[in-house]
């Protein structure tokens, strides 16, 4: 091929062209220069930091005709050769393709031999953490005791991976992300050498979008520019990417600050229509909210700000926008970023994010009136305190007993009471016929509820029976009052559900009243006196005894004994 692409046309060639690792470099450049270089290397970082690239390059330098040098000639015969690859000394070997004992038994039979062009003996292992537990035992003894004319250099992106004893006997260096600006500061070197034409801006969006890898960096760039033709534009970059312009992340913010919901979903559907990823962008959101949020903090410190270029939009809107709104939309946007990853419609938690930003603040805007009302309250308490301490009251010592301090707050557990009434006149019209019609429907109830995936609505059912039944209401019994209670309110449309699949399993519209457990003997009990009242006037003596009549309404007549 005639054309190579821009990251092989300019791969680092010289230490000073590795950006970004200088804490790497500058050891490794006083290491050559003293003749202090060590036996076996370990280069490990990210993808597209340079490690391979660094080895290559020490390689060279170490092998250099001038050497000692800090920087390899490029231009002797022993640099030529290693940069072509046509010196049989320096290999590079895959780990990911050679991972077995018996390559790397290859290379431990022919590491005793001596080198046949260059002064040393070069091995570069990429992707090291590949090799088989077989193949880092077989390297072992070789790594730590080669010939004095070898040098292992190994390279990686997971060193977790690679057994202790093999990192023991290595020097470690940590390749890091290179920052935006380093990554910039280099394109703008490979725009000018290649002279191409690139709007301003265009390679800020490529290296944000880069992630710290100059590789990345640089393919972006390749794709950016064969897409482009004449000029390289912002629009171009935005579009490549899949990056979101700061006028529309800014628009976003602004609608979420002044809770305007249907702005802000306007504007997010727009960016999902022209195909932005909606991950990408819950994450480029979050970048401008921890910005802004550094900005306001350290105004100053404009070189740690990730993504944002500070304009004027950018200072009006931080200047609005308080500090604890940010923490909250950065944390609500963090936890529907991460909720994405295990989704297939990731544009519902970003709607449902924005939706949920917006009605908290109007949440605590409604409350405001309650905080007030409740802090004149505290300050008139605290008024009564001091009045009382003026006039010289004290408190009676307490002559109770300590029980009795809890009492009126048990009293006061209680957050729901079923409706007694209601409940009285289902009894009166309760049948056993109805309720041994609605116990065997029961298990069906359940059996649908699971089949329609309402998995909460059986959940709420499990510990529930029917104890009395009409026809058209019955009461369903409660173990536990806040599942009684979630029924009541209809939360999630549960009750509406529960009715709705009775009627077409009965034939009949039944309503369904709730009663806890605890409730439920005594509002039985009182309707069991209450009736009793009702009919101790009547002198038909052949009139049944009204709780013998009821009892046998509850439970059935066959299940009656009645003695004297």
């Amino acid at each position: 091929m005639s054309y190579q692409a821009l990251y092989r046309v300019f791969r680092p060639q010289r230490f000073e062209d590795v950006v970004g690792q200088e804490h790497i470099t500058k050891t490794l450049q006083n290491a050559l220069l003293k003749k202090k270089f060590s036996h076996a290397y370990l280069f490990s970082g990210p993808r597209g930091t340079g490690k391979t690239s660094a080895a290559k390059i020490f390689s060279k330098a170490v092998n250099c005709e001038h050497a000692p040098v800090e920087e390899p000639c490029n231009n002797c015969a022993a640099c030529k050769g290693i940069t072509n690859g046509s010196i049989s000394d320096v290999i590079e070997i895959d780990a990911a393709s050679n991972n077995g004992v018996d390559e790397i038994r290859d290379i431990r039979d022919k590491v005793k031999f001596a080198p046949s062009a260059v002064t040393y003996k070069v091995y570069i292992i990429d992707e090291v953490h590949m090799l088989s537990i077989g193949a880092f035992n077989a390297l072992l003894k070789t790594l730590e005791e080669p010939p004095e004319h070898c040098i292992f250099i190994l390279a990686t992106t997971e060193p977790h991976k690679i057994p202790l004893t093999i990192i023991s006997r290595c020097q470690r260096f940590d390749f890091k992300r290179i920052t935006p600006q380093a990554i910039v500061g280099r394109m703008k070197k490979i725009v000018e050498a290649e002279q191409l034409k690139v709007e301003e801006g265009a390679l800020d969006i490529i290296a944000s979008a880069a992630d710290g890898g100059m590789r990345d960096a640089l393919s972006l760039l390749d794709q950016a520019v064969s897409f482009s033709g004449d000029e390289l534009t912002v629009d171009d970059a935005l579009l490549i990417t899949g990056a979101v312009s700061q006028h529309y992340i800014g628009k976003l913010a602004q609608s979420l600050h002044e809770k305007q919901v249907s702005e802000a979903l306007e504007t997010l559907n727009e960016l999902l229509q022209q195909g932005k990823d909606a991950a990408k962008l819950i994450e480029d959101m979050i970048f401008y909210f921890r910005d802004m949020l550094l900005y306001k903090t350290a105004p100053g410190l404009e070189g740690v700000l990730e993504k944002v270029k500070v304009d004027d939009t950018f200072r009006a809107l931080s200047e609005q926008i308080p500090a604890p709104a940010l923490y909250e939309m950065i944390d609500v946007l963090n936890k529907s970023h991460q909720e994405m990853k295990w989704t297939n419609h990731p544009r519902i938690f970003f709607e449902v994010a924005v939706v949920k930003i917006c009605q908290s603040t109007h949440q605590e805007t409604a409350a405001q009136p309650e905080v007030d009302i409740l802090m004149k309250k505290v300050q008139q308490l605290e008024q009564e305190i001091e009045r009382l301490k003026t006039t010289g009251v004290q408190a009676a010592p307490d002559s109770r007993p300590q029980k009795e301090t809890p009492r009126p707050q048990k009293s006061g557990k209680s957050s729901y009471k079923a409706p007694t009434g209601r409940i009285h006149e289902i009894l009166k019209e309760a049948t056993r016929q109805d309720l041994d019609q609605l116990k065997s429907s029961w298990g069906k109830l359940l059996a649908h509820l699971k089949q329609q995936n309402k998995v909460s609505h059986a959940a709420l059912l499990n510990d529930s029976e029917p104890v009395a039944a009409a026809s058209k209401a019955f009461v369903l019994k409660f173990k536990y009052e806040i599942h009684c209670k979630m029924v009541a309110e209809d939360n999630n449309g549960v009750r509406t559900n529960l009715e709705q699949i009775l009627e077409s399993m009965l034939g009949k519209r039944v309503d369904l009243i709730g009663v806890p457990e605890a409730q439920w003997g005594k509002i039985r009990e009182e309707f069991l006196v209450d009736h009793q009242q009702e009919n101790e006037g009547s002198n038909d003596p052949a009139e049944e005894d009204p709780l013998i009549a009821e009892a046998k309404k509850l439970v059935g007549a066959e299940l009656i004994e009645i003695k004297e």
